[in-house]
């Protein structure tokens, strides 16, 4: 079977096809022999060009029939056969030669070609095809993508095509890039559930689409600004108080031991005090001892006892969230403000299957709910935490801007004489940067004096120019500004300024200062016919609230803190 067999030239009489039956030794034999193919062509042409030299020279009479039965100078066939024999079907034939003959040219078309050594020898056995077969190999599935729709602060919002392994940090640094905000690491998508006055926000390890599958289709995500997200790896002491502390084993109370408790599996870190618990399908409320451990959430049945036939389950870590009460009081009643929720992952739209507690203060609610963050995903918040930070070191030779040749060739001049002189002094050279940079003020109160209409009225441009900054969030009430900066993080120096609802030529300063929310009135004040804005009845006095704002930037002052970080709103 190694070599094709070679048959002799048959005659156009020993055909086997349509109209020329085979003699029935060929037919018996046909099953079991090779044929050669070249050999078989040339006799079917040239039986067919003998079919058609016989039709074009015999005429054809009604219904294609010949006058004597059988086109004129046709032979008759060897072995004639009966009337209903006369036609029959074309036999199967092997296909073994036509590979045969591939296999042939294509050795001829290689032999002549130099031999080429194989590059991976270990995947061939000396007498098997290759290890890796196109067919042995699966072909991977195509990556599933879906469209998320994003809302921001002000109700727009942006749909935006995600695979099915993006990240919310994926996500956020996307609508960063898109948006053309700054990328500082505190932004964050935020899982809002509005029928629910549910809200948290994502990890920035936690999937997209594995977080959408779990929700309502009244749900939504949002993309906002979260200050205190990592805060507690900064200043752990800050966020858990000794009396709510407790420890499996003895704890110096350091912070990096505080930390290292929370983060080491092997320890037995636990948060314990008094919550208002409401009950499972009822709208009362009970205070109730409760203590956090890495197998859950608990309550002691008997005062503060923690005996164990004592405690009874109130909810799982592995299969559920936590989120803030966005409206406690009104929609469930809760006795204080500062509630909290867990959420078990099954739950979409069933308010009694949620787990509500309430805490007495704001501290107490951050450190029951950061507790619960680090007990339940440990390491992977503190990596999330440090692959901002290692980026951040890896890019700080190139995070100031390079100084073209241009720049550095210029030089501080003072043109007040006669002749220009170049300022050697540094400390001379900035004070003439100052005195230049608020030149043009000084030019725009002379105008003033002198009665002209120019753009740049003092009184006019005090008025407008704060109001293109991000810090500045005009006509909102105490109430919105409060809700904004618990929205945004309550960490120290988080603030904004408003326009002030009690005096309408005044403006309000909102600021965090250790957990806890205050207001500061800005007053105008007028000094040789110009108008500052003062924090200080007075004693320091600016000429708008930019200048303000980067003052107390830089100077703590009469504040409690410098100011930090302000809150922002961006439009998708």
């Amino acid at each position: 079977m190694d070599q094709v067999e070679q048959t002799s030239p048959r005659r156009p009489g020993n055909l086997a096809g349509p109209g020329f039956p085979a003699p029935p030794d060929r037919l018996a034999n046909h099953q079991e022999d090779d044929v050669d193919l070249e050999t078989l062509v040339n006799d079917m042409d040239a039986s067919l060009e003998s079919l058609c030299a016989a039709a074009e020279t015999a005429p054809l009479l009604r219904n294609g029939q010949h006058p004597h039965g059988r086109p004129p100078g046709a032979r008759p066939l060897q072995g004639q056969v009966a009337p209903r024999q006369r036609l029959q079907r074309s036999q199967p034939m092997h296909i073994l030669a036509v590979r045969r003959l591939h296999q042939g040219d294509q050795q001829l078309r290689t032999s002549s070609l130099p031999a080429i050594p194989n590059p991976f020898p270990e995947l061939c056995s000396p007498g098997s095809p290759p290890a890796l077969t196109p067919g042995s190999v699966p072909p991977g599935p195509a990556a599933a993508k879906q469209d998320v729709k994003v809302f921001s602060e002000d109700g727009t919002s942006k749909v935006v095509e995600i695979l099915a392994d993006t990240t919310a940090r994926d996500l956020c640094q996307l609508l960063v890039y898109r948006s053309h905000c700054v990328d500082d690491n505190s932004w964050t998508l935020v899982e809002h559930h509005p029928h629910l006055g549910l809200e948290r926000c994502l990890e920035d390890h936690e999937l997209v689409a594995q977080v959408e599958s779990t929700m309502a289709s009244e749900s939504q995500f949002l993309f906002r600004k979260n200050y205190a997200k990592y805060e507690f790896f900064k200043n752990p002491t800050n966020f858990f108080p000794e009396q709510m502390v407790t420890w499996c084993q003895q704890s110096n109370g350091s912070q990096t031991q505080l930390l290292q408790n929370f983060l080491n599996s092997s320890s037995c870190p636990e948060i314990q005090g008094f919550l208002h618990v409401k009950e499972l399908g009822r709208k009362s409320w009970k205070k109730l001892y409760v203590c956090l451990r890495r197998s859950g959430l608990y309550c002691s049945t008997k005062g503060a006892s923690k005996e164990p036939r004592h405690l009874q389950l109130l909810a799982d870590l592995e299969d559920s969230r936590i989120f803030s009460l966005m409206a406690g009081r009104k929609q469930y009643g809760a006795p204080t403000d500062y509630g909290f929720c867990i959420k078990p992952n099954r739950v979409r739209n069933e308010a009694k299957e949620l787990r509500l507690l309430c805490a007495e203060d704001e501290q107490s609610r951050t450190c029951w709910m950061t507790a619960f963050r680090l007990l339940k995903y440990g390491m992977l918040l503190y990596q999330n935490y440090r692959i901002p930070q290692q980026r951040k070191a890896m890019l700080s030779p190139f995070s100031t801007p390079v100084r073209s040749v241009s720049e550095n060739s210029l030089v501080a001049m003072d043109f007040s004489g006669q002749t220009g002189r170049v300022i050697e002094n540094p400390v001379e050279a900035q004070s003439a940067a100052l005195e230049e940079g608020h030149a043009w003020r000084k030019r725009s109160t002379r105008m003033n004096i002198l009665g002209s209409q120019s753009p740049l009225h003092p009184s006019t441009l005090s008025t407008v120019i704060h109001r293109t900054q991000h810090w500045f969030h005009g006509r909102i009430s105490r109430e919105e500004s409060h809700r904004i900066i618990k929205q945004q993080g309550l960490v120290d120096g988080l603030f904004l300024l408003r326009d002030s609802q009690s005096n309408p030529k005044a403006f309000v300063l909102t600021l965090c200062h250790r957990q806890k929310i205050k207001n500061f009135q800005i007053l105008p004040c007028e000094d040789d016919g110009q108008t500052f804005f003062s924090l200080d009845d007075g004693n320091t006095k600016f000429s708008d609230l930019i200048q303000l704002v980067d003052f107390y930037q830089l100077n703590k002052g009469v504040l409690p803190c410098r100011l930090k970080h302000h809150c922002i709103r961006v439009a998708l």
